[in-house]
Parts: structure tokens; sequence; C-alpha cells
């Protein structure tokens, strides 16, 4: 018994040494560390718009820190006295046209990228990235001679192909980059059961890509709606305004209608927050499968 005994001790594993218990707290955050910051950001964030709802919804010589009693008499000066529903169609045409022809042609481009191998490929990539680099005022002068041979000057035209030509490369990139995520054995399937690759293209690839199309097509309309210095540079004529340009033209020279600029503030950014509330699920999608390698 004895023999037994330690012979199935001998075999038995040596002692697991435990570690000591974290202590308690450690490597946990509290919540005001989460807080705070937080607060901070929000406040450095919304206050300005708030005090710009404030100026666009309160009566003129008010000083109240509430917008209240509500008022609309901004927005009918701005709408109807300074021409802001004009601006506003215009805009809103540029952005949809810019948004179209950024769509389709980084669409093509994408997919060639994708899937082809070409000389120069990387070379072409390469250039794309560095465009990124070049600032929009060190183009005003060759596009506006371009926009000025090619008699667009002063027309909404210009302001489209601008804004597609400065968005093409992020999409091109984008696109590229999520068209690579999807398997190639998808679209050899359906060449297998017949289809061309045009029709693979439509049939399998596209409806795949509804994330980062939102992606790039939000992109496009919302700098397209933002930009300043092309609606600036390239139109003169005040029925061709956009929006940025309308909003600059309401500062006087030796006064300021805060109320009438609040209220084309909030006009200008309604559009904007809204598309992101609509597609922020596809747009966070589209982002990080475009970012990564595939």
């Amino acid at each position: 018994m004895t023999q037994t005994t330690l012979r199935r001790d001998a075999v038995l594993p040596p002692p697991v040494q435990t570690s000591a218990p974290p202590r308690r707290g450690a490597g946990r955050v509290s919540r005001w560390q989460i807080y705070v910051p937080l607060t901070l950001y929000l406040l450095f964030t919304l206050v300005p718009f708030y005090w710009m709802v404030v100026f666009a919804f309160r009566p003129r010589g008010s000083d109240s820190l509430l917008p209240w009693p509500i008022t609309l008499e901004n927005f009918d000066t701005v709408w109807n006295g300074l021409g802001f529903g004009i601006f506003f169609q215009n805009s809103l045409l540029v952005g949809l046209a810019s948004l179209v022809a950024t769509t389709v042609i980084a669409l093509s481009g994408g997919y060639a990228l994708a899937r082809y191998s070409f000389r120069g490929k990387q070379l072409f990539l390469i250039a794309l990235l560095c465009t990124q680099f070049i600032p929009g005022a060190m183009m005003l002068i060759p596009l506006f001679e371009i926009f000025r041979t090619l008699g667009l000057v002063n027309t909404l035209w210009s302001l489209v192909i601008a804004e597609t030509v400065f968005q093409l490369p992020l999409s091109l990139i984008l696109l590229s980059g999520f068209i690579k995520n999807i398997p190639m054995e998808l679209e050899e399937a359906a060449w297998v059961d017949g289809c061309s690759r045009l029709r693979a293209f439509f049939a399998v690839v596209l409806p795949l890509l509804r994330p980062a199309l939102v992606a790039v097509g939000s992109f496009a309309f919302i700098n397209s709606w933002n930009n300043f210095l092309f609606a600036l540079m390239f139109v003169s004529e005040q029925e061709k305004f956009t929006i940025p340009v309308g909003l600059a033209y309401t500062l006087g020279e030796f006064s300021v209608d805060f109320g009438a600029l609040a209220a084309g503030g909030v006009v200008a950014a309604l559009p904007v927050v809204l598309v992101f509330a609509v597609i922020q699920r596809y747009l966070v999608q589209g982002m990080s499968a475009g970012a990564v390698k595939g």
C-alpha cells in the first residue's frame, strides 16, 4: 500500500503557482475619464450651432439666450429677400451632378484598378495619392484658363467639372480597395453560368458595393455643397451663386445682419446633417471596408 501510494504521488503534476489576484479597480477607467472629455468635446462642437439656431429663430434686437418667441422673419429675409432659394437650387444641382459624375467614373476606374494588372499601375496609384497634397488654390489659375478657353466660365458646369476632378482620386482609391475585398470567385461563377463580364459586374459586384457607393457619393455631394473657393472664382453672376458664396455676400461693409446670416447657416447645414443622419451606417462600413487592403 505504501509503495502504491508513493507511486501515485510521484506522477502527480507539480502544483501550479497562481499569480496574485489583480487589485480592485486595476485597468478600469472611471466614468469621469470618459464623460468629461466627451462633454468638453460636445460643448466645443455644439455651442456654435446652438448660437446659430438662437440667432436664426429669435426676433431681431433680442438678446435672449433662448430662441423665444420663435420667429421665421430671418428665414423669409434670407430665402426671398437675398435669393437663397436660387442659391439652394444651384448648390443642389452642382452637388447632385458631381455625385453622379464622381460615382460613375470612380466605379469604372476602381474596378479596373482592382481587377486588372497593367504597366504603370503602381505609379498611377502613387500619382493619385500625391494629388491629395495639392491645395485647390494652386489650381485656380490653370482651371480658370481651361474653362475660359472652353467657354465654361460663369456656368455651373465649371463647378461640376472642378469638383469631380478633385473628388476622383480619393473615390478611386476607396472603390478599388472595396472591390478587392469582393472574391473573384463570385464573378467567375457568373461567367461559368453564361454571364458576360459586364453582366456579371452588374449582377454580382454592384449589389455588394452599396456601402462604398454611398460613402463615395456622400463625400462628393457634401464637398461640392460646402465648396466656396471654386464657386467664388468661376461664377460672377448672382443668379448662379451657390450657398457658400451667398452666405459671404450677406456680410455688409459696415454692418452684419446676424439673424439673416444665422438663418442662411441653418439652411446650408440642414441638408448636410440630414445626409449624414441617413447614411452614417453605410458611410462607416464603406470607409472601413475600402481602407482594408485586399
